[in-house]
């Protein structure tokens, strides 16, 4: 039986740097906080965890931050807090509290978001109605949404957008949440496209992304079975999955090796692997390794 990995898998550059940067300000000896999990991996932020690392989930909890700090004395300075800012960005709002508040701001976002924040930002100012094609109440969807400056619609689905009316003349600007199904991506452009809006199409799905849904599905379509592994909460893990099943009847979802329960069909060639953007290597290797010595 043979035991493959798909070829693009694991940490993606924003992630690396995102989670790298965590662990830079740790080794400095900072009180470290993050504006939400750095990363939509469980383990990831459990070890950030027991390295000292806090997790800020809503903008109350940072103006409290922000009320402690202040209230320091002078000679616990050097332990004022440090907040990075996660993968997925934040509102600009965010930022704004953490410069009135005098707060040190570490700027992980992943360099792709940041690209869509712009834009959106930059388009809305120009009279555009923004529509984001992603997952609503994603941490990356909401944070892009918190850099427009008028109308906003989310759309993650195709009946959503067969549903999706604009008075005639509105000019729409078209962006992708990084981490969405390529395909689905474009069937909504298309079904948008066929009501007549004067748009600008954004394609802002990260490149890591079109790799990895493209070796998955590679992967998927020769393979007996697939493991999938990622955060039970990350958006591009579950497309993974998604991909994958449309491929391969035995596809597994798991997060770590605990959770794996193989039962292998008879007469298994090949096992497929493959991981979201989160996963660090190490949980890549220890189910490589394990369903190469058991099975």
């Amino acid at each position: 039986m043979e035991v493959k990995l798909a070829e693009y898998a694991g940490f993606c550059f924003g992630v690396k740097r995102a989670v790298e940067s965590v662990y830079e300000q740790i080794k400095n000896g900072k009180n470290i906080y993050t504006y939400g999990p750095i990363v939509h991996n469980e383990e990831v932020v459990r070890d950030l965890s027991q390295n000292g690392v806090r997790v800020l989930e809503t903008k109350e909890e940072l103006m409290q931050l922000a009320a402690e700090n202040t209230a320091q004395k002078a000679d616990e300075m050097e332990k004022r807090a440090s907040v990075i800012i996660r993968a997925h960005g934040v509102p600009e709002e965010i930022y704004r509290i953490l410069e009135e508040k005098h707060l040190e701001c570490i700027d992980a976002t992943c360099p792709f978001v940041t690209r869509i924040q712009k834009k959106v930002e930059q388009e809305s100012r120009a009279g555009c109605h923004i529509v984001i094609i992603g997952n609503a109440g994603h941490p990356e969807v909401e944070g892009i949404i918190g850099w427009c400056k008028g109308p906003v619609t989310v759309l993650g689905d195709l009946a959503q957008a067969e549903e999706f009316q604009l008075p005639e003349g509105v000019k729409l600007c078209i962006v992708a949440q990084t981490t969405f199904n390529y395909n689905k991506f474009y069937n909504i452009v298309e079904i948008l496209e066929k009501k007549g809006y004067n748009s600008i199409v954004a394609n802002t799905i990260c490149n890591a992304t079109e790799e990895r849904q493209r070796s998955a599905r590679e992967l998927a379509v020769e393979a007996d079975v697939m493991i999938v592994i990622g955060g039970k909460h990350s958006s591009n893990t579950r497309k993974l999955y998604e991909i994958c099943s449309e491929e391969c009847a035995n596809t597994y979802f798991i997060q770590t090796l605990d959770d794996l329960h193989l039962e292998l069909p008879k007469a298994v060639r090949l096992v497929g692997i493959t991981a979201g953007a989160s996963t660090p290597n190490k949980l890549i290797e220890e189910v490589q390794n394990y369903v190469r010595v058991n099975f």
